[in-house]
């Protein structure tokens, strides 16, 4: 089997998309933090003395998603033509729930940027309220969606 990030002398690279078709590509994650009833509580009502934490963590799934190809060694800089981000409040189980679609029209896709957009949207949330709740568990980041380039579309 040939890896893709591999040269012939075995030296690591990133794979030369310039061959590649632009087309518009989609990709969709998300993720999980599981807290205790007080932590989720404080959350949800927005009392947290650090400030607004969902709104924050959205904003920091955003850079995230910008910043991927400086945190991921062998991913391209992209021109990203749309970053949304979701919370969904899960009461019965004191999560939150947050989903990042990135978009753009471009010769590779944007798995890693939406993938990397939940995990740092989810540590924001961790990092806010770890004064309440060490024990936060971040789980179930995953990608749900991607479409776009050759290997045509996924769906979870």
């Amino acid at each position: 089997m040939d890896l893709t990030h591999l040269d012939e002398h075995d030296h690591p690279k990133m794979v030369d998309v310039s061959v590649k078709e632009n087309t518009t590509r989609i990709a969709i994650a998300s993720g999980i933090i599981t807290m205790s009833q007080e932590a989720f509580s404080n959350v949800a009502n927005n009392q947290n003395k650090k400030g607004p934490v969902l709104q924050t963590a959205i904003i920091a799934a955003i850079m995230g998603t910008k910043k991927t190809p400086e945190l991921i060694p062998m991913c391209h800089p992209l021109l990203l033509s749309g970053i949304n981000c979701d919370v969904e409040q899960l009461d019965a189980t004191c999560s939150f729930k947050l989903t990042v679609t990135t978009k753009l029209s471009g010769q590779t896709g944007v798995e890693m940027e939406a993938l990397t957009g939940v995990s740092i949207g989810l540590l924001t949330i961790y990092d806010m309220v770890k004064a309440i709740d060490k024990g936060m568990i971040i789980s179930d980041i995953q990608l749900i969606h991607k479409s776009g380039g050759k290997s045509g579309e996924y769906n979870r």
